[in-house]
């Protein structure tokens, strides 16, 4: 079953909380979501706790499922 959005990119230059969540929700329809984060910054979510893995809270990693990722400096 194909899903509305697939074959739609997808750029997440957003931060926090409301932005990754609404591209999340991108994926979740079939658009392929590409999170920029900034060398030595990131998304502040990375570091709300609990932590399952060092630097990857859970907040971040619930709110940025469905995603590829990549740094630009």
């Amino acid at each position: 079953m194909s899903r509305p959005l697939e074959g739609i990119k997808v750029l997440d230059l957003s931060k926090v909380l409301a932005g990754p969540l609404c591209a999340q929700y991108l994926g979740d329809l079939g658009a392929e979501v590409i999170k920029v984060e900034a060398v030595g910054q990131g998304d502040e979510t990375r570091g709300w706790p609990p932590f399952p893995a060092p630097g990857l809270g859970t907040v971040f990693l619930s709110a940025n499922r469905n995603k590829r990722s990549m740094r630009s400096t």
